[in-house]
């Protein structure tokens, strides 16, 4: 991790990004304890990424992502 000396804060909201060219889609996402993640789905060679963030906006964790959709819950059909 590389933190910008005396970096900004910054807001994303949450939302899927699908770049067209690279094939890869990115979720950005607040976890159920209000924890922000982004995953990057594609054609990866070591499979999906999930990069979690603590309060400060500092890396908290990342690794594979082995569960979930590459779409947002919010877009699932319901009923």
């Amino acid at each position: 991790m590389s933190l910008k000396p005396n970096g900004e804060m910054w807001a994303i909201r949450e939302q899927v990004i699908e770049d067209a060219v690279t094939g890869l889609t990115f979720q950005f996402a607040l976890m159920p304890g209000g924890m922000p993640r982004l995953r990057v789905y594609g054609d990866l060679p070591f499979g999906n990424r999930e990069i979690l963030f603590d309060a400060d906006g500092e890396e908290a964790g990342s690794g594979t992502a082995l569960t979930g959709l590459c779409r947002p819950s919010w877009l699932r059909q319901v009923g």
